[in-house]
């Protein structure tokens, strides 16, 4: 399992922990829940959330990754929380087989620590980690949102991402198949009620905001805005701001996706960038073909073992 900090910038460092719930002590893991308490209660003002991690949900300690961020004005002096993101891993199936989704969950920033490009670690990094610990295989992940600059980030980042308005985005059985588990089995993992409306014609769910993220809710000019307007564009036609509608958005990370994302935080014209490309070219010509090959006991893509580990 994921147990890593380090110093991702000057003045910032970086925890990524999954299942905390199992591989930290009792005090650690709350430690680490009140690091995140107290970044939601500069967020939101003083106001709680009920759901969830921070509603002290044991099982969703035992399901989730969690990435918190630091600032820390000197090396070995005190290091403030000031961003987490809480990744949840959802229990699902295709095609009759068992399956997961890593569901991007509920990411706060300290208003002090905005602007300064921490939502490529809080998302794409932890994505990234557990798609390389998966051994390279493509992962779904999952998205629930109303503000314009997170539901763009996704279909910018991530593959066969639906809902979008990109040209290129289809609704797939897949993305049906997963949706519809997703609100199913799973709404208290984003703290959507029973009482809350699913169309899945338009993957748009109504009233959400009734399942212990009321705090959350935000009017249309409240939300954080996309560079690009087609993103804001399309939450304001999707979207009842005043009854609380979210997107739930569906799609992969993958090599492709990786390996933007590599881009992304590291140009290639850096000595990083180009060391990750390279070692991600590498990965995708011989040495995940060969893991795959000597893991008869797991699936990849259509292939099925002949027999399943249990």
């Amino acid at each position: 399992m994921i147990n890593l900090t380090w110093r991702s910038s000057r003045s910032m460092w970086t925890r990524i922990v999954e299942r905390p719930g199992m591989a930290l002590t009792a005090d650690q893991t709350k430690a680490l829940v009140a690091d995140m308490r107290a970044i939601a209660s500069l967020t939101l003002k003083g106001e709680d959330l009920e759901y969830g991690v921070l509603g002290g949900d044991a099982d969703r300690l035992n399901n989730c990754v969690i990435t918190v961020v630091y600032q820390s004005e000197k090396p070995k002096g005190p290091r403030r929380p000031v961003a987490f993101n809480v990744l949840s891993l959802l229990n699902v199936e295709l095609a009759s087989r068992p399956t997961q989704v890593m569901h991007l969950g509920l990411v706060m920033v300290d208003p002090t620590a905005r602007g300064r490009g921490l939502s490529a670690t809080l998302y794409g990094l932890t994505c990234v980690l557990m798609f390389l610990t998966g051994q390279g295989r493509p992962m779904w992940i999952s998205n629930v949102t109303q503000v314009p600059a997170v539901a763009g980030m996704v279909a910018e980042t991530f593959s066969n991402v639906f809902p979008s308005p990109r040209p290129d985005a289809r609704r797939s059985f897949e993305h049906l198949s997963l949706g519809r588990q997703i609100m199913a089995r799973h709404r208290a993992a984003f703290g959507v009620g029973d009482d809350a409306g699913y169309d899945e014609g338009r993957f748009v769910i109504t009233n959400a905001y009734t399942g212990g993220s009321d705090a959350l809710k935000k009017s249309f000019a409240e939300a954080t805005p996309h560079r690009q307007q087609k993103y804001n564009d399309f939450c304001q036609q999707q979207l009842d701001y005043e009854r609380g509608d979210d997107l739930i958005q569906i799609g992969r990370i993958d090599m492709a996706a990786a390996g933007q994302y590599l881009r992304k935080v590291a140009p290639p014209t850096t000595a990083m960038g180009l060391t990750g490309l390279v070692l991600l070219m590498g990965a995708r010509m011989a040495i995940l073909p060969l893991i795959h090959w000597l893991s008869p006991n797991r699936a990849w893509g259509v292939l099925r073992p002949a027999k399943m580990s249990r």
